[in-house]
């Protein structure tokens, strides 16, 4: 009887496993994965570098066409140079020298062959410097003012302008003296760089003082 049960027992379990082979692998409930795209190795757009190369070439090269242009320009108004001209004037300030010449125009102020706006970074302290002399007198568009100026820096060459165009104003008329002087725009301002000393710093600064 007992030998009949483990029989029994042993078929059941054969036929359990005959049974259980059958059965396919694949998962009852299969859940489907979206396809991945493949990644794509072109590189993002470029910057536009070769056009602003371009862009930047073309303006220097209109400001060189300027330039020519202001070159032939001056050459026209001023035959034989600016030392042939009869309304010139010399302005000096610190380390710059300008010689201004005036002639009867529309107000032009050009600089060593430069619009004065262009030469002076579009400095308005700078500008005005330039302008004043002509503004006192109510001439800021009765002249065209043409200037050779070199030395020291462009703060130094404004004032030196301004004070070239007072005394060029004076060769004008001798009535202008007195609202220019009254404006202190006949004054040379002789305010330089105090030079350095020996043993100091500076002109006047000394190095730290140590007592022991």
């Amino acid at each position: 009887m007992a030998m009949a049960t483990s029989l029994s027992s042993l078929t059941s379990s054969l036929s359990s496993l005959s049974f259980s082979s059958q059965i396919s692998h694949k998962p009852a409930h299969s859940v489907p994965f979206p396809l991945l795209k493949p990644l794509s190795l072109k590189s993002t757009a470029a910057p536009k570098f070769p056009a602003l190369a371009v862009a930047a070439s073309a303006a220097v090269a209109e400001s060189e066409v300027e330039t020519v242009d202001l070159k032939k320009l001056v050459k026209t108004r001023l035959p034989g140079g600016f030392a042939a001209q009869t309304i010139i004037g010399t302005g000096r300030r610190k380390c710059a020298i300008a010689r201004v010449v005036l002639q009867e125009g529309s107000g032009k102020v050009i600089i060593n062959y430069r619009d004065a706006k262009e030469y002076l970074q579009g400095n308005p302290l700078w500008l005005q410097y330039v302008k004043t002399p002509l503004v006192t007198l109510g001439y800021e568009s009765s002249y065209d003012v043409f200037v050779k100026a070199h030395g020291g820096g462009l703060s130094g060459q404004a004032q030196a302008i301004s004070l070239g165009i007072a005394r060029a104003l004076l060769k004008v008329s001798d009535s202008h003296r007195s609202p220019l002087k009254q404006e202190g725009l006949l004054t040379r301002d002789s305010r330089v760089v105090e030079r350095k000393k020996p043993g100091l710093r500076k002109a006047r600064k000394r190095p730290q003082y140590s007592k022991r």
